[in-house]
């Protein structure tokens, strides 16, 4: 693939790639400024300056943090949970968490779809960092249901259910065991470019219950789901719930972190982000790219370039190597059919339905972007006044 890069659905715009990072008008709402920037890129100056302290101003918060945790966690089993994916992030933030002896309980959410290598990586990592897990396994005939009702939609988020139930999962055991933090392996460093336009909010619920009421065939009862109300103010103000993205608190390098995982825990590497996931796997590697133009590797890889871990150039190599081998995508797509209850000519015919995008559903859209909004204008009056936040 040329440094002009795949060919999307995006037709009638002329072709630009940011002379900084790789994003390019895959995403159609891209936009550029005199000199060839991104705005992703952009606004990684203005965010990394809020979220992320990889110097001596992260290690003063991450000692408050610490602090804090440990003080109240006195007494207790657990003072802390990990969210662990077996993912390098997750993996990493768990070796963190213990090496600034922390005792964390580690709660996986067992979707379904996990590698053999994905289970052989969490094993690894609880055995080694001598941690307790906690594994939360959904109930499969929910989630196989609403899953396929994704695909049905045609939109292109279909890692909404898995991401969802997900976070819900992790809620839902802080308080069932009375933990007041979540450490979260989610990073700055690593996540600070996804296009909004490639998918939408795993938060909404209304978003979530609309597709499945629509294209499901049984009703949800047993899947953990959250609502807006329960997010943005019962778990963090009723039960002061509180989630720290550890990584963002020191000079995060996801090569350094997969060596030492390697090296020191016995870690093994599954070949691209979020691949510990089989569904995350064929969603990432072929769903998106085929169907929408979207390959997920120009994010992943241009949130390396802004915060200084490879080179424009090296990007741009990487993206030359072809996203799937045939024999093995077919595989793929053969297992997810057989998991999903169809056949392949079933599924095929799924994923040849016309495009949608999440507005053509019912959404929580305009009260997100009002929370965001008030969000935005609280911490600039704060900063005025000299609040520190």
């Amino acid at each position: 693939m040329s440094e002009h890069g795949m060919k999307g659905p995006i037709a009638e715009r002329a072709y630009q790639i940011c002379t900084h990072c790789i994003m390019d008008t895959t995403d159609p709402e891209i936009t550029f400024n005199a000199e060839g920037i991104c705005n992703h890129c952009q606004s990684f100056e203005v965010n990394s300056r809020k979220w992320w302290f990889p110097n001596d101003e992260g290690q003063k918060r991450l000692g408050d943090v610490l602090e804090k945790i440990k003080r109240e966690g006195r007494g207790k089993e657990y003072d802390c949970i990990i969210g662990l994916s077996g993912g390098v992030d997750s993996s990493y933030a768990a070796y963190i968490v213990k090496k600034l002896g922390l005792r964390p309980l580690a709660v996986h959410f067992d979707s379904g779809w996990n590698s053999e290598l994905a289970v052989k990586n969490i094993e690894g990592i609880i055995k080694k960092l001598e941690i307790d897990l906690y594994t939360v396994v959904c109930d499969w005939e929910e989630m196989r249901d609403i899953q396929l009702s994704f695909f049905k939609a045609s939109v292109a988020n279909c890692d909404i259910p898995q991401d969802h139930t997900f976070i819900a999962a992790l809620y839902q055991v802080a308080i069932k065991k009375k933990i007041r933090y979540l450490i979260s392996g989610n990073n700055m460093a690593t996540e600070a470019v996804l296009p909004q336009a490639w998918g939408y909010t795993s938060e909404d619920r209304v978003h979530l219950e609309s597709i499945q009421k629509r294209f499901g065939t049984i009703k949800l009862r047993k899947l953990p789901r959250y609502n807006l109300f329960q997010y943005f103010f019962y778990y963090p103000y009723v039960k002061r719930i509180k989630q720290i993205n550890i990584l963002n608190y020191m000079p995060y390098d996801k090569g350094k972190a997969k060596s030492f995982l390697i090296g020191e825990l016995g870690w093994r590497d599954y070949g691209g982000k979020h691949c510990e996931s089989k569904f995350t796997r064929f969603f990432q590697t072929y769903y998106l790219p085929v169907k929408f133009g979207y390959d997920k590797r120009r994010a992943h890889l241009s949130s390396l370039i802004v915060s200084g871990q490879i080179t424009r150039k090296e990007a741009l190599r990487e993206m030359e190597k072809p996203l799937f081998v045939e024999d093995e995508i077919r595989e793929d797509k053969e297992f997810v059919a057989k998991k999903l209850g169809l056949t392949l000519k079933g599924f095929e015919d799924i994923i040849a339905l016309p495009k949608r995008t999440y507005r053509d559903y019912p959404s929580s859209e305009r009260v997100i972007r009002l929370r965001i909004n008030a969000g935005i204008w609280v911490r600039k009056v704060l900063t005025r006044i000299g609040w520190k936040i």
